[in-house]
């Protein structure tokens, strides 16, 4: 019993002396503005995520901007298996948060259907999304992600979200073995947030020709 203590002790010290050293390589790399190490950081930030958060926490240290860098590493560790997947195999989850308070879209089995009624800017951008090739959905919460990927099975996914939205959907993604990128809204809540549209056209035009 008392060797069984021990290895836990140094189990426990390894993974908080890890879990410091991916805090720190983290937040050197945000204030550098590039990687390193990315795929040490990749895995430290999942494996040991508790760890990483309660140091955050008392180094008064935003764990928020940490997701955030999580997220863009993500990204960026991704982007090549994304751009190789055709459009018509991709699909975008953008969330019904971005429409307008008096929005008159539809709730159906397979999310909200856009009336193209001018309110927001969901409309038209749908319709541009979906004439590169793209399966698109507005979805009121994971579940009918989960429902479209298992119905019409893309290979690559870009989800919209919040932070933590974002987070959970990427881990989704990767425990279904699927290629997902993400794009942050500008703006927390449930009602008319906004986000950066080229943000997300950006992120959908990887490995696709160059509109004329």
């Amino acid at each position: 019993m008392i060797a069984i203590g021990e290895i836990a002790i140094i189990v426990f010290i390894g993974l908080f002396l890890f879990s410091l050293f991916v805090v720190a390589l983290a937040f050197y790399s945000i204030k550098r503005g590039r990687f390193y190490f990315p795929r040490v950081l990749q895995a430290g930030l999942v494996v040991s995520e508790g760890f990483v958060k309660a140091i955050c926490k008392f180094f008064s240290l935003d764990d928020k901007e940490l997701t955030a860098f999580f997220i863009r590493l993500h990204n960026a560790m991704t982007k090549s298996a994304f751009a190789a997947v055709p459009s018509n195999k991709r699909a975008i989850f953008v969330p019904q948060c971005l429409r307008h308070s008096a929005c008159p879209a539809n709730l159906t089995p397979e999310g909200l259907v856009c009336r193209r009624c001018g309110r927001c800017e969901i409309g038209a951008h749908i319709d541009e999304l979906e004439d590169m090739g793209y399966m698109v959905w507005i979805a009121p919460g994971s579940t009918l992600i989960k429902r479209m990927v298992a119905k019409y099975q893309p290979e690559a996914v870009i989800g919209v979200g919040c932070l933590v939205e974002v987070k959970e959907g990427l881990e989704m993604l990767d425990k279904a073995g699927l290629i997902g990128m993400a794009v942050l809204t500008l703006k927390d809540g449930c009602v008319e947030t906004i986000m950066n549209w080229n943000d997300l056209f950006e992120v959908a035009r990887e490995g696709l020709p160059k509109p004329d």
